[in-house]
């Protein structure tokens, strides 16, 4: 069983980059719980946290699909090797602004800017880089491990970060980011895997329509697309606003804090190990259709509840049906796509994943500042199962798959 688990890590190239990638992870959440905490305590405003996050998401509505085009056409290692420079530069700049005590909310608001617009090129090209370091049996498997990598950084992480903001300061947090960046530059250094990048004297813009097209053409992966964007827009920002949920709902500190995103962070590692325990599944847009109402409801019932345990509970529940439609979802494009449209295909793809994030964390903070945050997140919730629902009742094209 175990070995059908972590099948994956049978390869050397793709053992290089998961440790790689969850080393950074891990420092990556630590900035997360700085940063949020930071905002929030400098502010007071559900709206700047809210912004905080848009800004670190809306570079991929901006730059997402050069990014893919780029991926297919440059060595994706490189690609990724300068985002990874950008994040680590961005990570010391902000702790030498915390020491000197200069920071403020301003300068946080840029800085998430910059990483986004790092991560817009980079997103693209690390995605079409997996399916490389893997046989194409295996790719599911990949995708699953690799969920578990950021998500048991999401446990970890916040954990150490919790532990840094009290007893250290907040920019330790910054600062072993920025040195956790080293991990991944040096497993990206060590891949021996060859990508032999497209020479066409074709446009960028016309790479980007190349890549449109291709999705438009192939049926059910409009409505991959779609699924992607819903599920971030209305799930992400249940995480994003949970400072809010620990201060005012809760009555609480960081530390709350940290429990909660820890408790969506162990949901999220069980989630993907189920999915990478199950192999190549059967029915996977059936299965991630039902897995995607158990996600909306688990969003409602947490934002109606009173009670830290049934909150903890519930975000367990959240961050497993998360992971299990995200994997399934992520799997299903892949499969659908060739080796040379990757990079451009899951620049959609991100543009719809990772684009939902800030249209959702800026609408969900707006109409907090009117209308409570249990009441606007249990209705991001109820709108999720209705977006199921429709998919596997009505437009079955993604539950056929």
């Amino acid at each position: 069983m175990l070995s059908r688990v972590f099948k994956a890590f049978h390869y050397r190239e793709f053992r290089l980059l998961w440790f790689g990638a969850c080393t950074s992870s891990i420092g990556t959440w630590m900035q997360v719980v700085a940063q949020s905490w930071l905002v929030f305590q400098i502010s007071g405003s559900a709206f700047l946290l809210g912004l905080d996050g848009f800004l670190g998401q809306i570079p991929i509505l901006l730059f997402s699909l050069i990014g893919g085009v780029i991926a297919d056409r440059i060595d994706r290692r490189r690609v990724l090797l300068g985002s990874q420079y950008v994040q680590m530069t961005c990570a010391f700049v902000l702790t030498a602004l915390i020491a000197l005590q200069w920071i403020k909310v301003p300068h946080i608001l840029t800085v998430s800017f910059v990483v986004g617009c790092a991560q817009a090129f980079g997103g693209p090209a690390y995605s079409a880089l997996v399916p490389m370091l893997v046989e194409k049996e295996d790719l599911q498997n990949a995708i699953a491990l690799n969920s578990i990598q950021f998500n048991l950084a999401r446990v970890i992480g916040p954990v150490l970060g919790g532990l840094a903001l009290t007893g250290l300061g907040a920019a330790w947090c910054f600062g072993l980011n920025g040195l956790s960046f080293v991990a991944v530059i040096i497993s990206l250094l060590l891949l021996t895997v060859t990508f032999e990048p497209q020479r066409t004297g074709e446009s960028i813009l016309t790479g980007v329509k190349q890549g449109i097209l291709f999705v438009r053409g192939q049926g059910a992966m409009v409505g991959l697309i779609a699924l992607a964007f819903c599920m971030t827009a209305l799930a992400i920002p249940t995480l994003t606003f949970l400072p809010v949920f620990a201060k005012d709902v809760f009555h609480r500190g960081p530390t709350t804090f940290t429990i909660l995103l820890s408790c969506s962070g162990v949901g999220s590692v069980a989630g993907a190990l189920i999915v990478a325990g199950f192999g190549d599944l059967k029915n996977k847009g059936r299965v991630a259709l039902l897995t995607m109402l158990l996600l909306g409801s688990a969003i409602a019932g947490f934002a109606l509840s009173k009670s830290i345990v049934l909150s903890g509970a519930l975000l367990i529940v959240l961050g497993a049906a998360m992971m299990g439609v995200f994997s399934t979802v992520s799997s299903l494009v892949q499969l659908i796509t060739p080796n040379e449209m990757r990079g451009r295909v899951m620049s959609v793809y991100n543009l719809a994943f990772r684009g939902g994030m800030p249209v959702g964390i800026l609408a969900t903070g707006w109409l907090i500042r009117t209308y409570s945050a249990p009441h606007v997140l249990a209705v991001n919730g109820l709108l999720l199962v209705v977006v199921g629902g429709y998919f596997l009742l009505v437009q079955r094209r993604v539950a056929a798959l």
